[in-house]
């Protein structure tokens, strides 16, 4: 049983990565170019006794993606559980947003999923089985000023997953949302205390809660769920 995370060097991805591995996953440990780190990643996995293997690619590169999953297919089979967890942000306000921003994050984040999952739906169809994970955002369920690019590429990741869930259920897998909030990584090191104001709970989240939801959507107990968007925000959208 094996689960493949895409932008897992680190914050929520690595949390992800470690928790399938805690409930007895071997991992591919996606990354762009944090190898150093993705490797780091993959000792931890490695080290409470699971397999785990570095997995270099852009997810904006449809060629090379490809063959990067085609090449762990021929390896390993279909995965048991995908997790699309890369994104970026390049944040501004459409006034000022150039071309290259825009296309960047809507690539990066929707174009990813097509590009990851494209290899890896016809052999999991096939198997008849597998869950998968996307993690969006609360930026693409309620909006964010500044974020265009990136509230539009992480609802459109909403949209997508909601109809692949129709399209794939009668072979038995899933597919469905985790929607973080203000959650403690690199990304959102920045978050003003007004925004951290809005949140009922008052606090950031910490990636490993996220990584709990991921891993309880790819586990057995999940399997009656699939086209959902489930919230880990603290409260901040409902």
């Amino acid at each position: 049983m094996y689960a493949i995370v895409t932008g897992a060097s680190r914050g929520i991805g690595a949390a992800i990565a470690a928790r399938l591995a805690r409930d007895g996953f071997d991992c591919a440990v996606g990354y762009r170019s944090s190898r150093a780190e993705a490797e780091e990643v993959v000792g931890g996995i490695v080290a409470r006794g699971r397999a785990a293997w570095p997995l270099a690619g852009d997810v904006a590169d449809r060629a090379g993606m490809r063959k990067a999953l085609e090449d762990t297919l021929a390896l390993h089979g279909p995965p048991d559980a995908v997790v699309l967890n890369a994104g970026l942000i390049r944040d501004g306000l459409l006034a000022t947003m150039d071309e290259a921003m825009w296309d960047e994050v809507i690539t990066t984040g929707l174009g990813g999923f097509y590009n990851v999952l494209r290899p890896l739906i016809g052999p999991m169809l096939m198997a008849r089985r597998g869950r998968i994970v996307v993690i969006a955002s609360v930026s693409g369920e309620m909006g964010n000023a500044g974020q265009i690019n990136y509230s539009a590429a992480k609802a459109g990741l909403i949209g997508a997953t909601k109809a692949l869930a129709r399209e794939i259920g009668r072979r038995g897998l899933t597919a469905n949302v985790v929607s973080p909030g203000w959650i403690a990584t690199a990304m959102t090191a920045a978050v003003s205390k007004e925004r951290l104001a809005a949140v009922p709970l008052a606090r950031v989240g910490q990636p490993e809660e996220v990584a709990a939801t991921a891993a309880f959507l790819c586990s057995p107990d999940a399997g009656y769920i699939t086209g959902q968007v489930i919230g880990v925000n603290g409260g901040l959208y409902t």
